[in-house]
């Protein structure tokens, strides 16, 4: 079993950063597969970033792409989502997740966190 606890959101203003952190226990988790989604409200879950277990594989949705980057210290049991420039649109509720596929269908993964709200003004 694995528990992820994601840590980090709040309220920035548009063009500003902030890096949010998921905390994994449990078991070590070095060989799963994680990523990030975010949920805003009346919408879908969508897609964010994914990555291997050893990192030698990302993905990024078009919308974040060259403004997000995943990461993992597997030392620390710990996912980071690095977000620039930030924008009114990317207010949502992020939550992490680990499974075994590289996929970008929710229902692929297996573990989730319970999310963090990140909310952009303009």
């Amino acid at each position: 079993q694995l528990q992820l606890v994601e840590s980090g959101g709040g309220l920035v203003q548009a063009g500003g950063s902030l890096r949010l952190s998921c905390v994994a226990s449990g078991r070590t988790f070095s060989s799963d597969v994680m990523a990030w989604f975010r949920q805003a409200p009346g919408k879908e879950r969508e897609f964010v970033a994914t990555f291997s277990w050893n990192g030698g594989y990302t993905n990024y949705a078009d919308s974040v792409k060259g403004r997000f980057t995943i990461s993992r210290d597997n030392a620390k049991n710990t996912v980071y989502l690095q977000m620039n420039s930030l924008k009114p649109e990317d207010t949502a509720v992020y939550s992490c997740a680990a499974g075994n596929t590289i996929t970008r269908t929710p229902t692929g993964y297996i573990y989730w966190g319970q999310g963090t709200q990140v909310t952009v003004s303009s």
